[in-house]
């Protein structure tokens, strides 16, 4: 088992009750096995009805709680903004969780001569929105995403930053908000909201980098599986396992196929549930990783 729960009432009680409520999307996990995190990225009009493929064939596969990531003013322009919100309606009321993707998902930010910012910023991704931002305008722009939520009555509880990558301005600007969480490529960050204590990494991170398609190529395509089922193999004993879809790879059937084979045979030895459910059950249940799983505190920046 990889988890203890120290209080062994509280957590028979816990082990009866569901985590908040649906539209908070934090379902209660099964403290005795690691957990499984399926997101779809780049939520927006334009891609909306790639997004809604990807979840009905996860949900061909089992009826798995989705996190949703949301970006308000995504920089592709077309869809229908009505379909979208009701969809996303639907799937709170369904349990599933939307989480705040930037604002423009758009990396407009001076590019320096170096390196690392020509291959992260460059060949990596060019939609790296808060790779360089400075603090005030990460800021600005995390706030506007949280008033288009509040404006729909949404909640949210996390932060997840387009292709993973924030710089220090950003890291500076999350420590203002309250979210519960955030997430890098390579870690689950659950921040002071999460922990109940108000400084952002006080709740630790889990090391899991994330299973993910590389769709728009044909070499990304045929060797990110290989990579998704070796990470898969990796982190089978670990807390948390994250699988990231991508409106892409729905144009893929290999891809898709594969996703779903990933799911079904992963819901065999791990509880699905939302990024908020794992950051609430990490922060909050008093959980105790056993040696070979120490918690490690947050540090800024760090690398996709």
């Amino acid at each position: 088992m990889w988890i203890e729960r120290e209080d062994t009432q509280a957590g028979s009680e816990a082990a009866t009750e569901r985590v908040g409520s649906a539209r908070g999307g934090r379902q209660a996990g099964t403290p005795g096995k690691p957990a499984l995190c399926v997101s779809i990225h780049d939520v927006a009009p334009a891609t909306w009805d790639d997004c809604m493929r990807l979840a009905q064939a996860l949900r061909e596969v089992a009826e798995l709680p989705l996190t949703w990531l949301v970006v308000p003013q995504y920089h592709r322009p077309g869809g229908e903004p009505a379909r979208m919100e009701a969809g996303l309606e639907r799937a709170l009321v369904q349990g599933d969780e939307l989480a705040l993707h930037g604002f423009t998902h758009l990396d407009t930010a001076p590019r320096g001569p170096g390196l690392s910012e020509r291959f992260w910023r460059g060949r990596y991704s060019h939609e790296g929105e808060f790779a360089a931002l400075p603090a005030d305008e990460a800021a600005r722009r995390i706030q506007g995403g949280l008033d288009w939520f509040a404006e729909r009555g949404w909640p949210v509880h996390g932060f997840v930053p387009p292709a993973w990558l924030m710089g220090e301005g950003a890291w500076q600007a999350l420590r203002a908000f309250d979210f519960d969480y955030t997430t890098t490529f390579l870690r689950f960050h659950v921040l002071g909201a999460g922990a109940g204590a108000g400084t952002p990494g006080s709740g630790g991170t889990v090391w899991s980098p994330s299973l993910v398609y590389a769709a728009r190529n044909r070499t990304g395509r045929l060797a990110s599986p290989l990579l998704a089922d070796a990470l898969a193999l990796a982190l089978a004993r670990r807390p948390l396992i994250r699988l990231s879809l991508h409106p892409p790879d729905v144009r893929h059937p290999r891809l898709l196929r594969h996703a779903q084979a990933t799911v079904e045979r992963l819901l065999a030895t791990h509880t699905a549930m939302t990024k908020a459910a794992f950051a609430h059950l990490f922060a909050t249940h008093h959980y105790q990783y056993g040696p070979q799983y120490p918690p490690r505190q947050w540090r800024a920046p760090q690398p996709p």
